[in-house]
């Protein structure tokens, strides 16, 4: 079965000053070294007057890569895939980007503030669990609607689309662990009448699931 992943839904930045020296962290979601090359030319072209554009990134499929863009090495390309890491999260591109004010931070302040600029930048953007689950399809009689409705929340479903025509059709996504328990309670409720259809797998957003 496929594994669950923790990544970040949107973009984001955060900033902040530390001894006159500006950071600004920026957090994207990408899905290949294209994509995390492309944010990162994206961000130098916004900030072309900065001092430097540290880089990080981490893909699900494994593939990372960092940078210290001129600062002293193992200062900031590494602290910041370090955040990522720590986070857990991947398919993440992270930039901070520094305006010098002046002042000479020394080798763990560089450390401690790149490492800070990537952490409230995926602080803003929130991280969420893209969970493994199977889109599923039920078309019933308007009679069963009700007692479908009432057994629901028992089971970790997130309803996509319902269409009430000459029959309700419910699309929805589930966890696959469950698919089976909600199928064989379909079939209970309704004298083995109601029978899901898969209409294949993908990621969403789901909580996790409750501690036992």
């Amino acid at each position: 079965m496929a594994e669950n992943y923790k990544t970040i839904p949107a973009f984001a930045t955060a900033s902040f000053i530390e001894r006159k020296s500006e950071f600004i962290g920026y957090v994207k979601p990408v899905h290949t070294v294209q994509e995390a090359a492309d944010f990162i030319a994206e961000i130098k072209q916004k900030h072309r007057d900065a001092t430097h554009h540290v880089p990080a990134y981490i893909l699900k499929d494994g593939q990372k890569r960092c940078s210290d863009d001129g600062e002293p090495q193992g200062t900031a390309g590494v602290p910041v895939l370090d955040v990522l890491e720590k986070e857990n999260v991947v398919d993440v591109c992270a930039v901070v980007t520094r305006y010098f004010g002046g002042i000479l931070l020394g080798t763990g302040g560089l450390v401690r503030a790149y490492s800070h600029g990537c952490k409230i930048a995926l602080d803003a953007a929130g991280i969420v669990t893209r969970t493994y689950c199977l889109r599923q399809r039920l078309k019933m009689d308007y009679p069963f609607y009700g007692k479908v409705s009432n057994i629901l929340p028992s089971y970790d479903i997130r309803i996509q689309e319902t269409a009430f025509t000459d029959l309700v059709d419910l699309e929805y996504l589930i966890r696959p662990e469950q698919a089976e328990p909600f199928a064989k309670a379909l079939r209970e409720l309704s004298a083995g009448s109601l029978i899901p259809v898969t209409l294949g797998e993908e990621y969403a957003d789901f909580a996790d699931p409750p501690q036992k």
